[in-house]
């Protein structure tokens, strides 16, 4: 079969097609090869947080080349295949300090009802979801909308995340009295994260820690 130039989609790797590397074009190779894991992703970090309730947030690599790259491809660019490579990356991460065996639960940070449209899928849960662990995809319900975290600075992140936050009534159960694991792509300030581990704890969750995929130096 002739070529078309194009990269083969990550989740075709997994089917016993043949692919290459994103990030060296190494070929035969998973879309990322053990090579570059080893180079760019050497270690898990714990993320600093601005004040608040979260417990511990884990971040698997630094956001930079090539994650910075492949995210864009993953939350912008209509590939959520990428989920799929990624969260292998978050899979050890969270086995650093025993962070996914401790909790009882996933939630993945909820996007607003207007920009879940306009994407047509949650980064975080496509992420989530592809950890093997127990989740609560509809635990939290972002109430506020408005621009996006990336834009902002320090301090505008911290307001425009209060109160964004609540747990649906009809979840309140499926929360309270057990150890739930935020789950994001990026982490910057911590703003929104220490946002929903607030709604998780007022509902009654007994302890919220955090793991993400990249952790970016905060802003000035």
């Amino acid at each position: 079969m002739p070529s078309t130039g194009q990269p083969l989609h990550p989740t075709r790797a997994h089917c016993g097609l043949p692919s290459t590397c994103a990030v060296c074009g190494q070929w035969p190779a998973e879309p990322l090869c053990h090579d570059c894991i080893d180079r760019f992703a050497p270690a898990p970090r714990t993320a600093p947080l601005v004040p608040g309730p979260l417990s511990t947030c884990v971040a698997a690599v630094a956001y930079g080349y090539p994650w910075s790259g492949l995210l864009a491809r993953l939350k912008f660019h209509d590939e959520p295949g990428w989920a799929g490579p990624l969260a292998m990356l978050m899979a050890q991460a969270g086995r650093h300090g025993g962070l996914l065996a401790a909790c009882d639960a996933l939630v993945p940070v909820p996007l607003s009802h207007r920009r879940l449209a306009e994407r047509g899928y949650n980064q975080a849960w496509e992420l989530a979801r592809r950890l093997q662990r127990p989740a609560l995809p509809q635990a939290l319900v972002r109430c506020l909308d408005g621009a996006p975290q990336h834009t902002l600075d320090r301090s505008e992140r911290l307001s425009h995340m209060r109160g964004a936050f609540m747990v649906h009534p009809e979840r309140a159960a499926s929360v309270r009295g057990r150890r739930l694991l935020l789950i994001d792509d990026v982490v910057t300030t911590g703003a929104t994260l220490q946002a929903a581990a607030a709604a998780l704890l007022a509902a009654g969750a007994a302890s919220v820690d955090a793991l993400v995929l990249a952790a970016t130096p905060a802003p000035l």
